[in-house]
């Protein structure tokens, strides 16, 4: 594995250290990946999955859809760059979303294609 340096920070206690990360690590930040996430709370009724599109189409470069589920979740449905999946489950579990979240649950597949933009359901 090679590692590349990413950069030299001092800490307060004068200590350098050096933060390196490998060029698989990368590149696998970079591959597109599907993001499948139910949030549970006070999420429905809202505008929950209108803030939610509106997030993805901000960041850029995602595909998908929120849908309200029949037992008060919501789920989102996000393709793309696994990076910016990312922040948008950061942007999910996070305070600036409407209504309460009382948690996300995730996983992760492969992308499998087929969303036109990132859609309300």
């Amino acid at each position: 594995m090679r590692f590349i340096a990413s950069g030299r920070y001092s800490m307060a206690s004068g200590e350098e250290v050096l933060i390196v990360t490998s060029a698989r690590y990368r590149a696998a930040m970079n591959e597109d990946a599907r993001l499948v996430a139910w949030v549970r709370g006070h999420v429905q009724g809202v505008g929950f999955r209108w803030f939610t599109r509106a997030r993805a189409l901000e960041l850029g470069g995602l595909s998908g859809f929120a849908l309200n589920l029949a037992d008060g979740r919501v789920q989102v449905v996000a393709e793309g760059a696994r990076e910016r999946c990312e922040e948008l489950l950061d942007w999910l579990r996070g305070d600036d979303t409407p209504g309460r979240v009382d948690g996300v649950t995730e996983i992760w597949d492969t992308p499998r294609g087929g969303y036109d933009g990132f859609a309300i359901r």
